[in-house]
C-alpha cells in the first residue's frame, strides 16, 4: 500500500499541492493514517529528529520531501512503509542550469537524454535509515550507479569513475559537476552545490541512498561543522546523522553510515538507465564549447576537435526514437535514428547489449592506423569525400535567378572576388512558385578531390523579397563560409584555371528553424534543415580566374571575361 501525504501539524507547513489535498480528504473521511506511518520504529539517528527518539515514518517522509517539493513538477515523489520513492526523467532544467556539458575536456560522446526514473524504475531512499555495524567506504568501490539523489532529481555518482579516476580532476565534468554516462544519463559526479540558490541552506541538497541527507558546506544555520568523518558526515542534536558536502574529495557523502545492499559493484536497488545506442568511446582532445535546447525535445550539443567545429544535434521524438544528426569539421552531415533498448533485468549490468544497431558512423576518433570500421583511414578519407551532402534539386524552368552583373555561366567581374573589393553580386528573381513562404541562397565550388566548399549562405529572405543589391544588408540571416566566417567569403581562385561558382536560390514552403547560432550555421546544416520544404531552385554559374594563375589563354579572365591579351570592347 501506499500513501502520498497525511498531513500532521509537524509537516502542514512543509508540503502543499495536490497531496495535501487528498491527505485533508483522508482526515475528513476520518479514515486516520495507516499504521506504518505511526509505527514506531526504534530510537534512530534521523535529520531534524532528536538522538533517540522514537522514529515515525510518515513524519521522516514530510522532511524528505521539502528540498524535492521546490523542483515539482519535474520532480515527483511518494513513499509506502519502507521507501521514499523519487521519480522524475534525469534531464537537468536548462533554465536553472544553463549550458550543461560545456567544459567538458575528456568527453566519451555521450549526450544527455531523458530517462524513464517513474514507477517500477523510481529511484528509492530508505524512509528510515539504519545506522550500519559496517559501514562502507565509496573509495575505490560502488564505482557503478549512484550513491545519492539530488534535490532536482539527478543522480549523483560516485566522485570516481568506473575506472577509478576521479572525474572531477580529469576533465571529465561540465560546471555543474555534471556528465553523460554510457547510456547517454546526465549525473553528477560532484556536490550539486548550485542547488542552494533555490533550496537555501536550510534544506539538503541531495539524500544520499542509505537515507541520510546530505547538506551543504554549512549547518544549517551557516555555521561551520563540526569535525567530519571520512564520509564527510557527522551527528548533531539537531539534525542527527548527515553528510556534508566539500570542494574537495570526496565532495560528497565518502562512504555509506546507513545500511545498503551491494550488488555488481552498486547500490541496489536503484533504477536502471535506458540506453538508445551503443556507447562510444572517448575522443581525445575534443572540448565541449556550447550545449542548447530548442524547443521541446531538440538539442543541439557543439564541440571542438582538431581546430575544427563539430555538433550533434538531436531530438527525441514522441515514439521515443531518438534522431540524430552528426555534423563534422567540414559540415557533412551524418544522420542516425535510434529506438530505445530492451531494458536490462532488475540486478543486471548497466551496460547496453552490444550488437548491431549502434551507431558504427558516430562522430568517433579513429584508433590510430585503423579507422573505426577496420579501414586503413586513407581509405575512409577517401571515401568521406566521395559524395559531398546535396540533396536532389527541384527544378522547375520557371523559376529563374539572374545578375545585371554577369550572365549564366560568364566570369565573375573581380570586384566580386577576393582580388576585388569582395562585393555580393547583385541578384533577381522571378517564376516564384505558389506557396513560397521565405527563400535561402547558396554560393559554392566543388573544388579537386570532392571538396565542397561554401561561400555564401543566406536564410529566412522574406517571401515578398524580389532581388537581393549589391552589398545587400539586413535582408536574411547569414550564415559561415567554409573558412568559418560569417558572411560572405569572395572566391580567390586557388590554382590554374577557371573554376566555376553555383548560386542556388530555394523557394521554400515555410521559413527554417535552426539550431545552432547563425554564424554556425554552416552550407550543410541549412541544407539538412530546408531538404523537405524545396518547392523550386534557381542556379546561376560563374567562372573566375584569378589574375596570374597560370590560366591557359582561352580561359577566361577575372575582368568580365575578356581573354587574355585582348581588351574588352
Amino acid at each position: 500500500m501506499k500513501n502520498h501525504i497525511f498531513l500532521f501539524p509537524l509537516a502542514a507547513a512543509i508540503v502543499t499541492g495536490s497531496h495535501s489535498v487528498q491527505a485533508q480528504s483522508t482526515a475528513a473521511k476520518g479514515g486516520g493514517a495507516p499504521a506504518w506511518f505511526t509505527e514506531t520504529r526504534g530510537p534512530r539517528t534521523v535529520s531534524g529528529i532528536p538522538e533517540g527518539t522514537a522514529v515515525y515514518p510518515g513524519q521522516n517522509a514530510m522532511r524528505m520531501a521539502a528540498p524535492f517539493e521546490h523542483f515539482k513538477p519535474k520532480v515527483r515523489y511518494h513513499w509506502d512503509g519502507t521507501w521514499f520513492y523519487e521519480e522524475s526523467d534525469g534531464m537537468p532544467d536548462t533554465t536553472v542550469m544553463p549550458n550543461i556539458m560545456v567544459g567538458i575536456t575528456s568527453w566519451q560522446q555521450q549526450v544527455p537524454l531523458p530517462q524513464s526514473y517513474f514507477g517500477n524504475n523510481a529511484w528509492r531512499i530508505p524512509l528510515i535509515p539504519i545506522p550500519s555495524k559496517n559501514p562502507l567506504s565509496i573509495h575505490n568501490r560502488f564505482l557503478r550507479g549512484a550513491i545519492a539523489i539530488a534535490a532536482n532529481g539527478i543522480p549523483i555518482f560516485n566522485p570516481q569513475n568506473n575506472r577509478g579516476e576521479i572525474s572531477k580532476e580529469i576533465g571529465e565534468l561540465d560546471q555543474w559537476g555534471g556528465h553523460c554516462g554510457r547510456a547517454d544519463d546526465y549525473h553528477y559526479h560532484a556536490a550539486p552545490l548550485h542547488l542552494q540558490k533555490i533550496l537555501g541552506i536550510s534544506l539538503p541538497i541531495a539524500y544520499a541512498l542509505d537515507g541520510y541527507p546530505i547538506y551543504g558546506l554549512t549547518e544549517p544555520d551557516g555555521s561551520a561543522p563540526a569535525v567530519l568523518d571520512s564520509f564527510n558526515g557527522h551527528e548533531s542534536s539537531a539534525l542527527g546523522y548527515h553528510y556534508h558536502a566539500s570542494n574537495s574529495y570526496p565532495y560528497i557523502n565518502g562512504g555509506f553510515h546507513g545500511e545498503v545492499l551491494e550488488r555488481d559493484g552498486q547500490v541496489d536497488p536503484q533504477p536502471r538507465a535506458q540506453p538508445v545506442r551503443e556507447a562510444l568511446r572517448a575522443w581525445p582532445g575534443a572540448k565541449i564549447t556550447g550545449f542548447t535546447v530548442q524547443g521541446s525535445n531538440h538539442f543541439s550539443l557543439k564541440f571542438v576537435a582538431t581546430g575544427q567545429t563539430h555538433f550533434v544535434n538531436y531530438a527525441v521524438q514522441d515514439n521515443g526514437v531518438v534522431k540524430f544528426d552528426f555534423i563534422d569539421g567540414n559540415g557533412a552531415v551524418r544522420s542516425e535514428s535510434y529506438s530505445a533498448r530492451t531494458r536490462n533485468p532488475p540486478g543486471g549490468n548497466r551496460r547496453p547489449s552490444q550488437g548491431p544497431s549502434g551507431p558504427q558512423a558516430a562522430p568517433q576518433r579513429p584508433e590510430s592506423g585503423r579507422s573505426r570500421a577496420g579501414q586503413r583511414p586513407a581509405e575512409e578519407a577517401a571515401q568521406d569525400a566521395v559524395a559531398p551532402m546535396d540533396y536532389p534539386a527541384r527544378h522547375s524552368g520557371q523559376f529563374v535567378l539572374t545578375s545585371a552583373s554577369v550572365t549564366n555561366g560568364g566570369a565573375l567581374p573581380a570586384e566580386f572576388s577576393g582580388d576585388g573589393k569582395g562585393s555580393t553580386l547583385p541578384l533577381t528573381w522571378n517564376g516564384v512558385p505558389a506557396g513560397t513562404k521565405s527563400y535561402a541562397l547558396i554560393m559554392d565550388h566543388l573544388a579537386p578531390g570532392n571538396v565542397m566548399k561554401c561561400y555564401w549562405t543566406l536564410w529566412d529572405i522574406p517571401p515578398e523579397t524580389r532581388q537581393l543589391p549589391k552589398n545587400a544588408q539586413g535582408i536574411g540571416k547569414t550564415g559561415s563560409s567554409f573558412k568559418g566566417k560569417q558572411g560572405y567569403e569572395p572566391p580567390h581562385s586557388q590554382g590554374p584555371g577557371p573554376k566555376t561558382y553555383t548560386l542556388r536560390l530555394y523557394a521554400l514552403s515555410a521559413a527554417p528553424t535552426l539550431m545552432p547560432p547563425a554564424r554556425e550555421v554552416t552550407r550543410e546544416i541549412l541544407l539538412h534543415t530546408i531538404k523537405d520544404m524545396i518547392l523550386d531552385t534557381a542556379e546561376l554559374k560563374v567562372v573566375y580566374t584569378r589574375p596570374g594563375s597560370g590560366e591557359s589563354p582561352d580561359a577566361p579572365t577575372g575582368q568580365g571575361g575578356a581573354r587574355k591579351g585582348e581588351s574588352r570592347p
